[in-house]
């Protein structure tokens, strides 16, 4: 498979996985990153060592226009075209309704739903002009909400939505379509082993999933799904079927 895909968020666990799979099976891959410049740089050389020149990264703030714009213009000359946009970079934290700030709605509705939408915006063209596709990582959140994690779930949610509309929008030309993980990797803020416990006790496969079962849908929706657009592969283990 040749395309030259955008990656955003994608210096660790979600983002790096899909780098690694996407570039083995013969892609460019342009990695975005906001603060993980050490892991970013770690994973270009990794992958330029494969295959030389086939890897570039950019750090961008995507709450900052300017800069997300800058973005998609980079990853469109790299190699001459953007076939892919993986919307992948994500806020991940809770807000309790009662002490949720702006500051918080902001950042969580910024990188979630807002960024996403105006990379598609300014990518449109090289997408259109190369016959592309979107795939955006939602959550299985986004239909029911995580307790604690309102603005994220509520984001989430218009992701999923904006899934859809997208691939009215930018169809017949570019297919759009989204992969929500279940619990894929337990989040950097720690949690029990109690918590764990209760989490795995509700999905049907009883254990977490790892990256790569998220790269492998991304890998799908991008390679083998022609005739696929506007809608979420749930990748969760079994999960979603207990109430």
């Amino acid at each position: 498979m040749s395309a030259n895909i955008l990656i955003t968020g994608a210096a660790k666990r979600i983002g790096a996985a899909c780098a690694r799979l996407l570039h083995s099976e013969g892609c460019n891959v342009f990695l975005h990153y906001r603060s993980s410049a050490f892991e970013a740089q770690q994973l270009c050389d990794e992958l330029n060592q494969l295959r030389a020149n086939s890897v570039k990264i950019m750090q961008a703030d995507l709450l900052n226009m300017v800069e997300l714009e800058a973005l998609a213009k980079q990853a469109t000359m790299a190699w001459g075209g953007i076939n892919v946009l993986v919307n992948n970079a994500s806020a991940f934290y809770p807000t309790v309704m009662a002490d949720t700030t702006e500051r918080q709605w902001d950042e969580l509705m910024g990188s979630n739903l807002k960024a996403p939408f105006f990379l598609a915006q300014a990518l449109s063209k090289t997408l259109t002009d190369n016959k592309g596709c979107i795939v955006n990582i939602v959550d299985i959140h986004a239909e029911r909400g995580l307790s604690d994690y309102p603005v994220y779930s509520i984001a989430k949610a218009g992701l999923a939505a904006m899934t859809k509309v997208l691939a009215k929008e930018l169809g017949p030309a570019v297919r759009v379509n989204g992969v929500a993980p279940g619990a894929i990797l337990w989040p950097d803020n720690a949690l029990s082993d109690a918590a764990k416990l209760e989490i795995l006790q509700r999905i049907i496969l009883k254990r977490h999933g790892e990256p790569v079962d998220i790269a492998k849908a991304v890998l799908f929706l991008i390679k083998d799904a022609d005739y696929i657009t506007g809608q979420i592969l749930t990748i969760d283990g079994g999960r979603t079927l207990y109430c």
